[in-house]
């Protein structure tokens, strides 16, 4: 019996005997992962409910749930055989089987887990892209993505760059910071293990948070704006398409990897070369990716009378949360992206992924209507080029070419497998508040509930007409879907 048709056996048999509500019950804990739990019978009983679901308060649309394709996490799974490389895929992408993810981000060249540094175009001052090149994709990040389409032909990406072409940037380098300073820099907290890593930039020519490091000419701009078109155009001849692209990765950090710091300003103005090509691809283009709790910056952008009108969305991570919130208040309009999912140190432990999910409530609680993860797999301890161990979805044991889905994975498959694009976040009242609540377009509901005591939980949930009154694991995910 496959997955998909034991997965409707399942939510045939948790039919309540006294009504034709059909109810699915799944618990993720540290000993056991994507357990299905026993029937859960409908309960009509005095008392106030813990929680109570706001049927008739929906919120934000979710566009959806997704991971990032970049060329390390190609290089392990192809480690694998090609049996338990596709097993991997299509858990990944097919719709109806495993995490349902929907949509991707990918670089727009070399990231921090890219094999080597690399651009599109190295010839300095080709301000006409006549050596523009996606050759280094086609033996990574062109098959991954080619993959996954394999399994899900409707997968959306969008895509940003880490750096631009070395020749674009003031310091001729793709990076934005020296190693540290230190070429024996370790720190056991963040997994980064800097000892022997030299990217071969020299302090006097670091970057700066609040400092362009693009160099501020119209040549540039343009030519960078054609850059972007020629990657569009690339990857749409592979019958890859892209819809929406952001113009920079973390803009105000300066990293050992690569990297370039801008101002807003500076990004506002490049967005007003870039825009407008993108719009005759028929691109979306929004900002960031927001690193900073500081909605000045995006205020920067909205405000401009030339980038504005070109800007449909904004993405955060890291501390970009802090400023979300307060974004979706002033501009509730506007899409909103987590895109991209704190990495973690490597070590793939509970702590970790009790931690994402706090990051899942607070993204989605404030607006977010899209949520990505970072390293989709990545070899045993997860380290990158440039020395910074980082967590994944999968990871894989390259010497006995075995692999396992980490509990990151099993919680973002938690809500990624039941809440469907086009779902609304439902508001939620009560007691109890450690919970996130979908209503999805079929008017199917979903409910993902952390206990995270050490002692199993009872609650009373209150869903529409509906009393849920399920005893929790101790230390447990849960999420309920409840077809009427």
């Amino acid at each position: 019996m496959n997955r998909i048709i034991a997965l409707q056996v399942i939510a045939l048999l948790a039919m309540s005997s006294c009504s034709q509500t059909k109810i699915t019950w799944v618990a993720t804990s540290p000993t056991e992962q994507w357990k299905i739990q026993n029937i859960l019978t409908k309960k009509s009983m005095p008392g106030t409910p813990d929680a109570i679901i706001e049927l008739n308060k929906p919120q934000q649309a979710i566009e959806g749930f997704g991971t990032c394709f970049n060329e390390l996490g190609w290089i392990s799974l192809n480690r694998l055989s090609t049996k338990d490389r596709e097993s991997i895929m299509q858990e990944l992408f097919a719709p109806g089987v495993g995490a349902n993810f929907t949509i991707c981000r990918m670089p727009v060249g070399a990231n921090d887990f890219s094999r080597h540094w690399y651009s599109y175009d190295e010839t300095d001052s080709d301000f006409e892209m006549k050596n523009f090149s996606i050759a280094n994709d086609l033996e990574t990040l062109i098959p991954f993505i080619k993959n996954a389409l394999k399994y899900n032909p409707s997968l959306r990406l969008w895509a940003s760059p880490w750096s631009p072409p070395t020749w674009m940037k003031y310091n001729h380098h793709y990076a934005a910071h020296s190693v540290l300073g230190n070429s024996n820099f370790q720190s056991e907290e963040w997994g980064m293990d800097m000892r022997g890593i030299n990217n071969g930039l020299s302090q006097d020519k670091e970057g700066k948070e609040g400092t362009d490091m693009f160099i501020q000419e119209e040549k540039y701009f343009s030519a960078y704006a054609l850059y972007f078109t020629r990657f569009i155009e690339a990857y749409r001849q592979q019958k890859i398409n892209i819809e929406m692209v952001m113009p920079q990765n973390e803009f105000n950090s300066a990293q050992v990897f690569p990297s370039c710091t801008w101002k807003a300003a500076g990004l506002a103005r490049f967005i007003s070369y870039l825009g407008p090509q993108m719009q005759q691809l028929g691109v979306n283009v929004f900002f960031g990716t927001m690193e900073r709790a500081d909605t000045k910056l995006v205020d920067t952008i909205l405000t401009d009378p030339q980038s504005s009108s070109f800007v449909k969305g904004v993405g955060f991570q890291w501390a970009g949360k802090g400023a979300i919130s307060i974004i979706h208040r002033k501009y509730p309009d506007l899409i909103l992206y987590q895109s991209e999912q704190e990495c973690g140190n490597g070590k793939n432990d509970w702590k970790y992924c009790v931690y994402t999910w706090s990051l899942m409530k607070h993204y989605l609680i404030n607006g977010a209507n899209a949520y990505m993860y970072w390293n989709t797999s990545l070899k045993q301890g997860g380290i990158s080029t440039w020395g910074w161990m980082q967590n994944s979805l999968v990871s894989v044991d390259t010497l006995n070419k075995t692999y396992k889905y980490n509990y990151e994975y099993y919680l973002m498959k938690h809500l990624s497998h039941f809440v469907k694009p086009d779902a609304k976040l439902l508001q939620t009242s009560g007691a109890f508040d450690n919970l996130l609540a979908f209503m999805n377009p079929d008017g199917s509901v979903v409910v993902v509930i952390q206990n995270e005591s050490e002692a199993d939980k009872e609650l009373l949930i209150k869903v529409g007409n509906q009393t849920l009154n399920p005893l929790l694991k101790a230390n447990s995910f849960n999420t309920f879907l409840i077809n009427d």
